[in-house]
């Protein structure tokens, strides 16, 4: 077996690898490609001290994994961690990996119920009053800090765009999604405040639904409230939680990482001077290299059983590795341009649980691309691109900051 790569989490850990060191780690691909030949396709990592888990980084073993619920449970309440109490209560694994009563944490004819009503609510949703709402946001920001001639293109843009378009399309007003995004980013961080986050979190979004209650409007919110598939204020609750939490990160996190590939990949920069590879490509290639869920909690094995070799017993947990297994050699082309116009990748997951917003995600971030590069004249990156660094999180590697710089409206033409 190789060494392990420089930057790889193995040089810091004799067991298993703790899996927010791998998603921290300096280059993935490397790290994957060693646990590997280390493990397979299914390899052991650790979530937390003591709480270890399966990490599935191989393609064919993720679709299993996915695809086949009658062994491989969402319901988290068949994790023998948390049931034998080796994972506390408390655990700032719980937001992201505890049970809720909501689509993600259901199987089979209850997953479909839940699923209804948020397909229901997408496929209600005016993409043209999106479009124009999304549009007008990325311009008024841009005009925030256009004077300046610098920016940070995370805080001041990417974080605030899904947003506040998902705020628009919910019901929530400015204030109260300012509210939500801190509360987010604590649940997402898993750290010891991830508990309060959720709890702020869920507040909002319960005096939204009561609102709605009220007062019904032409919003997600109402469509939620008013669906007969949702049989309680929780399930409402919760499934307003999914569509928010789920949407607001990672587009963030895809819009904040495609940028950052279109100005520092040569075959994406030059787009801006006549070059063939846009924005579409730039997001596709995000979704192939560092989608924004790298890692996603996970299935709970119903039986003893094998997967990629490895013996998984009954009640363990298994995490999709959705971005290893886009790295799997076994279905991945080498080469400079491997994905250019290629969406086989699994950056929305797969199977029953597979991402329902993927339209309007990417018309979002999309926009939000093409209004920055265009909107910013010269636009560079204002430090050097390894020092553009990801948030710590073992499920995502969301950019920390973008700082950039551009041409001023009042500066004198070059």
């Amino acid at each position: 077996m190789t060494t392990p790569p420089a930057g790889c989490p193995a040089h810091m850990a004799a067991g298993p690898v703790p899996l927010s060191a791998i998603t921290a780690s300096a280059s993935l691909p490397d790290t994957y490609r060693w646990l590997r030949e280390k493990w397979g396709p299914v390899a052991r990592v650790e979530l937390e001290p003591g709480v270890n888990a399966w990490l599935v980084t191989g393609h064919a073993e993720l679709l299993e994994l996915t695809r086949n619920e009658h062994v491989f449970s969402r319901d988290a309440r068949n994790w023998g961690d948390y049931r034998n109490g080796v994972v506390r209560p408390d655990s700032g694994l719980g937001p992201m990996m505890f049970y809720r009563p909501n689509v993600i944490g259901a199987d089979g004819m209850e997953h479909r119920r839940l699923r209804r009503p948020l397909d229901d609510a997408l496929t209600a949703v005016d993409q043209r009053q999106m479009r124009r709402a999304v549009e007008r946001t990325c311009q008024d920001l841009i005009t925030a800090f256009r004077h300046r001639g610098h920016a940070d293109l995370v805080s001041e843009y990417a974080r605030i765009i899904p947003l506040l378009a998902l705020a628009h399309a919910s019901g929530l007003n400015p204030e109260e999604g300012q509210n939500l995004l801190k509360a987010l980013a604590a649940l997402f961080g898993s750290a010891q405040d991830a508990q309060e986050g959720n709890r702020r979190f869920e507040e909002i979004l319960a005096r939204l639904i009561h609102a709605r209650q009220a007062n019904s409007a032409q919003d997600l919110a109402s469509s939620l409230v008013q669906h007969t598939d949702l049989r309680s204020d929780d399930e409402i609750l919760q499934s307003l939680v999914v569509l928010i939490s789920a949407g607001q990160q990672t587009l963030s996190a895809w819009i904040s990482r495609a940028l950052y590939l279109m100005l520092t990949d040569s075959r994406f920069e030059n787009r801006l001077r006549g070059g063939r590879l846009g924005v579409d490509e730039a997001l596709d290639e995000v979704l192939w290299r560092d989608p924004p869920m790298t890692h996603m909690p996970a299935r709970y094995a119903l039986i003893d059983t094998h997967l990629g070799g490895r013996a998984i017993a009954r009640g363990e947990a298994l995490i999709l590795g959705l971005a290893a297994a886009n790295t799997d050699p076994r279905i991945h082309i080498d080469g400079a341009e491997p994905e250019i116009g290629n969406r086989s990748h699994l950056g929305f997951s797969a199977g029953p649980h597979q991402c329902p917003a993927r339209t309007p995600a990417r018309l979002i971030a999309r926009i939000a691309v093409e209004q920055a590069l265009y909107g910013l004249p010269r636009i560079s990156l204002a430090v050097p691109a390894q020092d553009v660094v990801s948030e710590p999180s073992p499920w995502m590697r969301h950019l920390a900051s973008l700082p950039v710089q551009f041409t001023t409206p009042n500066s004198p033409a070059v």
